[in-house]
C-alpha cells in the first residue's frame, strides 16, 4: 500500500520523520538539544546508499558490491582516501555493520545519520556516542516513531500534505476489474491507518464500486513483512465496519485479515505462485525475500525513476557527445598500446614525435570530456548522481532490481495503464562478446 497503491509526498515525510527522530534522540537516547536545530535536506541522499556503522561512512557501490564513492559523515572522502580505508575489498551486506538505504521510508534515516556524524568529529565529539551506536539509536528511534503513532498520527491529521490523491489508479485498478482480475493489499500498516488513507485516496474516484473494500478481493494488514513471505505467522479476521478481529483457521476468503503467510495465501487461492504479482517499494522487504522465499512474480515501484528518466533524457546530447569524444580517444590510445608493446617485445625504439602527438592528442581530447562529464552529472543528484548508475558501472541497487524485479516502473499507474491482458516478454540483451 504504501508508496504503492497509496503515494506520498515524499519530501514532506520525510521531513516529519526527521524532526520526530530528532525528538525521540533527545527524549528517549538523551542526545544533546543542540541537535534539534539540524536543517533537512531532502537531496542530500539518495535510494540505494549504504550505512557503514563503525566507521561513519556513507558508501555508494556498483553492482558487484565494490565502493565507487563514500562520504564521512556529509563530506565526500577523495579517492586515495577512500582506497586507503577500504582497500580494494567487496562490501558483504550481511554483515551487521552494514546498512541498506532501500526504501523511500529511509532518506531521513541516513541523513541523520550523516549529521550526527558530521556533529560527533566537531562541535559535540565529546557528548555523541560512537558510529555505530548512532546508527543503531536513529534505527530505534524510526521504528518507534513507527509504531507508536508519532508519524502516522500526524499524516492521518493533514492527508492533503502527506498523501497524493491519484484518480487514475483507481479508474484503471477498476478497470483490470472488468477483465476479471482479482486484486489485494498486503501492508504491513496497520487496519486503522491503512482505512484512513485508503478512504482518502481511493474512495472519491471510484465509479463502480461503493468503497474501497469492494475493489479488492483480499486485504491483509498488519502483514509484518518480510516474514509474511517465509514464517508462519497467526491470521486474524478483522471486521472492516468496528475494525475488530477475531481468531481465523481456515482458507483466506475474500474479506479482511491481519498477519498470515504468503503459503495459506497462495494455498487458499489454488493458484500458482507465478499467477501472483506483488507490487512492492522496499527491495528488500518486499523483492528480494519473497523471490527467495516465493514464486510470486514481484513488480517494483522506484519513485526517483521519473526524475532521473527526465534527467537522462536532457542529458542524452552531452552524453552522445562523450561516447563521440571516447571514440575519437580510442585509436590513440591502442598506436600508444601497440608502441609499447612493440618497443618491449622487440627492442624497436619508439617514435617520439609520435608518441608526443598521440598523447597530446589524448589530453586534449579528456580536456572536453570532463567538461561534458561535469555538465551531464549536474543533471542528476548534486551529491550522488543516478539511482541506478555509478559512472559507467550499473549501482548495486541497480543490480538487484534487475536480478529480482520481474519488472520496475516510476509509479503503480505506468503499470496499470498496459492492457489487463498484455503479456511482458523479457528483452534480448547483448552479452559482452555479442556487441
Amino acid at each position: 500500500m504504501d508508496h504503492t497503491l497509496v503515494r506520498y509526498q515524499s519530501e514532506n515525510f520525510e521531513k516529519l520523520a526527521h524532526s520526530i527522530v530528532l525528538e525521540k534522540l533527545i527524549t528517549m537516547r538523551r542526545y544533546p538539544e543542540e541537535i534539534r536545530k539540524l536543517p533537512f535536506d531532502f537531496n542530500r541522499m539518495i535510494r540505494g546508499l549504504i550505512i557503514d556503522k563503525k566507521k561513519g561512512n556513507l558508501l555508494k557501490l556498483n553492482k558487484y558490491a565494490g565502493i565507487r564513492a563514500s562520504s564521512h559523515g556529509t563530506k565526500p572522502i577523495d579517492y586515495l582516501h577512500q582506497k586507503e580505508m577500504y582497500k580494494s575489498i567487496y562490501i558483504d551486506l550481511g554483515d551487521k555493520d552494514f546498512f541498506s538505504i532501500d526504501t523511500a521510508f529511509s532518506i531521513s534515516h541516513a541523513l541523520l545519520f550523516a549529521q550526527l556524524v558530521d556533529l560527533k568529529e566537531t562541535k559535540f565529539k565529546l557528548e555523541l556516542p560512537s558510529f555505530d551506536i548512532i546508527a543503531n539509536d536513529i534505527e530505534f528511534c524510526l521504528d518507534e516513531a513507527h509504531k507508536d503513532g508519532s508519524i502516522k498520527d500526524i499524516v492521518k491529521k493533514d492527508l492533503s500534505k502527506y498523501i497524493i490523491k491519484n484518480p487514475d489508479v483507481v479508474r484503471d485498478l477498476e478497470r483490470y476489474k472488468v477483465h476479471g482480475k482479482k486484486l489485494f493489499i498486503l501492508t504491513n500498516s496497520f487496519f486503522d491507518y491503512s482505512k484512513t488513507l485508503l478512504d482518502y485516496a481511493i474512495n472519491p474516484f471510484l465509479k463502480n464500486h461503493k468503497d474501497w473494500t469492494q475493489l479488492f478481493d483480499i486485504v491483509i494488514t498488519g502483514a509484518q513483512k518480510p516474514r509474511f513471505f517465509w514464517d508462519r505467522l497467526k491470521i486474524l479476521k478483522v471486521d472492516p465496519i468496528s475494525g475488530l478481529m477475531s481468531n481465523h483457521e481456515s482458507d483466506i476468503v475474500p474479506g479482511m485479515y491481519q498477519g498470515g503467510c504468503a503459503d495459506l495465501f497462495t494455498k487458499s487461492l489454488k493458484v500458482s505462485g507465478e499467477d501472483i504479482l506483488y507490487v512492492g517499494d522496499h527491495i528488500y522487504g518486499d523483492i528480494v525475500r519473497l523471490k527467495k522465499d516465493c514464486n510470486w512474480r514481484t513488480a517494483l515501484v522506484v519513485e526517483e525513476l521519473d526524475q532521473e528518466i527526465a534527467a537522462v533524457r536532457q542529458g542524452r546530447p552531452i552524453e552522445d557527445k562523450i561516447n563521440q569524444l571516447m571514440q575519437e580517444k580510442e585509436p590513440a590510445e591502442m598506436k600508444i598500446l601497440e608502441l609499447l608493446t612493440q618497443h618491449k617485445e622487440t627492442g624497436i625504439q619508439i617514435d617520439q614525435k609520435l608518441f608526443d602527438s598521440l598523447q597530446d592528442k589524448i589530453n586534449a581530447v579528456d580536456s572536453q570530456l570532463r567538461g561534458y562529464i561535469t555538465k551531464h552529472q549536474e543533471s542528476f543528484n548534486p551529491y550522488w548522481g543516478e539511482v541506478m548508475r555509478i559512472g559507467n558501472e550499473e549501482s548495486y541497487f541497480a543490480s538487484q532490481v534487475e536480478r529480482y524485479a520481474c519488472i520496475y516502473m516510476p509509479k503503480l499507474e505506468d503499470l496499470l495503464e498496459l492492457s489487463p491482458r498484455i503479456y511482458l516478454r523479457a528483452q534480448r540483451r547483448l552479452l559482452p562478446h555479442e556487441v
